[in-house]
């Protein structure tokens, strides 16, 4: 099934999910730094996991943006997504 073919809705509902799963996958590496006993392992490949989920997130929210004939909510949801997620990787870039 092709992502044009999938309805706003349920293609926001996975931009969120995405979306959180890759700021918790950014954030976990920065948390464990700080308070854990040292550098972990595998710290910069999950940071680049969730850094490439934040970015998938976004694209899908912007392929909803896209879209000609949607609800003026699903528009509003889908510009407040692209915005979180853009400061959020602007925050995971800068760290």
């Amino acid at each position: 099934m092709k992502w044009t073919h999938i309805n706003e809705e349920s293609l926001l509902q996975r931009s969120f999910t995405l979306g959180l799963i890759g700021i918790l996958c950014s954030l976990f590496p920065i948390i464990y730094f700080n308070i854990g006993p040292g550098t972990f392992a595998y710290s910069n490949l999950l940071n680049g996991l969730g850094i490439a989920a934040q970015l998938l997130a976004m694209s899908m929210a912007v392929l909803v943006l896209r879209r000609r004939k949607i609800k003026e909510e699903t528009k509003e949801k889908a510009k407040k997504m692209v915005l979180v997620l853009a400061v959020a990787l602007l925050f995971f870039f800068l760290v």
